[in-house]
């Protein structure tokens, strides 16, 4: 077997959105949820490992990533693409810069580029600062991120605090000037010794310019955006020659739910608007959990008798105001913890009560979810919005599963993605 493409996704939601670019883009994509246990299915062009790594310690997302770049060298993959959020989440001590670095190190690469651009979903890069739709990064709702809050825009700054070698700059009129203008320029900084550039990017058609440029980059850093741009280089050496390789789902025929553990802007219009078109909705509140209030039985016996009339939404979402104020209660760590093992076990209970069509709201959740749920793999299928495919488990009970980013998704996101499922 030999892969021409290995991701190492460091959560669980954007590794769907990076699978679905791919398969999009003509590559037979397979995602696993952690380092493969089982042989993957004759022809896979890439994989991708899902971590949980965004919000751990940055030693452990370390090692984590080493552990998937060790499997990806034994199964002969030819690139490396280790993925982040389009809105660079991180902390100053990590996890982008220390995981980017150690894989370099290990694939012994002095160079690469970072580049967490998604202009489809309204994340341009431009002077090295990060904007989200018209605003930048530090002045748009990710500055309340109640995990990974961002308060500087420049993305130098927010990697060179992680780092220990040097970050440089790519700017737009070198994108603009095309993929020989971007190599030209990776080759000048990497003289200076730079080790890790960030690059400008405002469209697709940038995209395709920095992909291109980096078909001699053993390691490419970056959001999903880039993955437009790394499936023709393979096709161009004859390594690749589908055009399409979007795969038809099975039917998943059951019942359906949302668990919705993001507090993202997005997820709270997406959630406002469902519960406004008449879905019914439960709340789970950190602070009852924290007083031994068992609401996980509670939420299944409020589900229990709605499941068969339609679908239902279980949520912690919440404003800002509301998760610092169980923060500073409870704490980061454990308010976060008692919400994802609550909400995690009650989609087990639900899928137990014969849910088949899962929506799961929030990375961090959907990293609990498909962790109780024991899924392995996933087989990527038909998008709903930009960056959230629906996909189906491989097993002896398929499930399907969109895992969503909090950021991603028009506000009726929520009611139209039923529609989408064969």
């Amino acid at each position: 077997m030999s892969i021409l493409l290995g991701c190492i996704a460091d959560d669980f939601t954007g590794a769907t959105d990076l699978a679905s670019m791919l398969v999009h883009a003509g590559m037979r994509t397979v995602q696993t949820i952690g380092i493969p246990t089982a042989p993957l299915p004759a022809g896979t062009d890439a994989v991708v490992i899902a971590l949980k790594s965004r919000t751990i310690a940055a030693d452990q997302a370390v090692a984590q990533s080493l552990a998937a770049l060790h499997w990806l060298r034994d199964a002969g993959c030819r690139q490396v693409y280790f993925k982040y959020c389009s809105t660079f989440d991180s902390t100053d001590q990590g996890n982008i810069g220390p995981v980017a670095e150690a894989l370099m190190s290990a694939l012994g690469t002095p160079f690469t580029i970072a580049c967490p651009a998604f202009p489809e979903n309204k994340r341009t890069i431009f002077k090295g600062h990060l904007f989200v739709g018209d605003t930048l990064l530090a002045e748009s709702s990710m500055r309340n991120h109640p995990l990974t809050p961002m308060h500087d825009s420049n993305l130098q700054r927010v990697l060179q605090a992680q780092t220990a070698g040097k970050v440089g700059l790519i700017e737009h009129s070198t994108v603009a000037a095309g993929p020989q203008a971007i190599v030209e320029r990776m080759d000048s900084l990497q003289a200076e010794g730079v080790g890790i550039a960030i690059v400008d990017a405002i469209s697709n058609n940038d995209l395709l310019h920095i992909g291109a440029a980096c078909s001699g980059l053993p390691l490419v850093t970056a959001g999903s955006g880039i993955a437009l741009g790394l499936p023709q280089n393979f096709r161009a050496q004859g390594l690749l020659d589908t055009k399409d390789a979007a795969l038809d789902l099975p039917p998943t025929l059951g019942l359906r739910a949302i668990v919705c553990g993001s507090c993202s802007q997005a997820t709270q219009a997406q959630l406002a608007d469902a519960m406004a078109r008449g879905i019914p909705a439960y709340a789970v509140d950190p602070l009852r959990l924290a007083a031994n209030e068992d609401q996980v039985a509670d939420a299944m016996a409020w589900a229990s008798p709605l499941l068969p009339q339609g679908p239902v939404i279980v949520y912690a979402t919440a404003s800002s105001d509301r998760v610092k104020a169980a923060q500073e209660q409870l704490g980061v760590e454990r308010a976060g913890a008692l919400v994802e093992e609550a909400l995690a076990e009650i989609a087990r209970q639900l899928v137990q009560a014969g849910v088949r069509q899962l929506i799961v709201a929030g990375g961090e959740t959907s990293g609990a979810v498909v962790t109780a749920l024991q899924v392995r793999s996933l087989r990527i299928g038909p998008t709903i919005d930009p960056g959230v495919p629906w996909t189906v488990s491989l097993g002896a009970t398929p499930i399907a599963l969109a895992l969503k980013s909090g950021n991603f998704g028009a506000t009726d996101f929520f009611t139209k993605a039923w529609s989408a499922l064969p």
